[in-house]
């Protein structure tokens, strides 16, 4: 099992996938138990919006409110367990070189992109229509009621002293990853945001890199 660190410990020789997704694309995939994903922040200020879900009970899906209660903290970070509805971890946060990671801003979506940006913003991509793609060209009855809360790698959103949110300018930079180790078998459902309308992206969305090793 791997122990937690802030450094690159796993060699990207010995992954037994490599992909690189695009601004705007997604991933889905299943990880097995004792597998770790690293998602690599290729150039830096790119947030990569991500849902959990139990491979063998999509309903058993990542619960944002249960891992912050738990864990006591607003943010992700080095070690932060993501709990499903049963409140067991699906995937714990192994390896980290950003800091930080939101787990309370959600994902765009063409709806919150008119109401945040403006009438003339619908048109433009958004995660949640990735997310939904990536569903359904799946299968195996995930939908649309089946994308929850998500967490958003790398996107700093920090808390206002008045409980709100705010989008800033982000807190990775290029080669920055984060390293995730499933605690149980565990479907992973990515999209690369596309958002053009705040920081979280630098105005400028970019790809990320994907990393898959054995279970150790």
């Amino acid at each position: 099992m791997s122990t937690p660190s802030s450094q690159a410990t796993l060699d990207p020789a010995a992954a037994t996938g490599s992909f690189d997704i695009e601004a705007g694309d997604g991933w889905i995939a299943e990880l097995a138990a004792g597998e770790t994903l690293r998602i690599v922040d290729l150039h830096g200020n790119q947030a990569v919006d991500t849902l959990f879900f139990d491979a063998h009970d999509y309903a058993n899906r990542y619960s944002a409110v249960d891992t912050l209660r738990e864990q006591g903290s607003a943010y992700l970070t080095l070690g932060s367990r993501l709990l499903a509805l049963d409140c067991e971890p699906l995937v714990t946060i192994t390896g980290d070189t950003c800091g930080r990671h939101d787990t309370l801003g959600g994902a765009c979506s063409q709806e919150s992109n008119v109401v945040r940006y403006g009438e003339h913003t619908r048109h433009m991509h958004a995660c949640r229509n990735t997310f939904l793609a990536q569903a359904l060209a799946w299968g195996r009855g995930l939908d649309k009621r089946d994308l929850p809360a998500n967490v958003n790698f790398f996107m700093n959103v920090p808390l206002t002293p008045d409980g709100g949110l705010t989008f800033e300018d982000g807190i990775s930079a290029p080669g920055k990853h984060v390293e995730l180790r499933a605690d149980r078998d565990t479907l992973v459902l990515i999209s690369n945001c596309p958002q053009l309308n705040n920081p979280c992206n630098g105005y400028d969305p970019t790809p990320v890199r994907l990393l898959v090793w054995p279970a150790s």
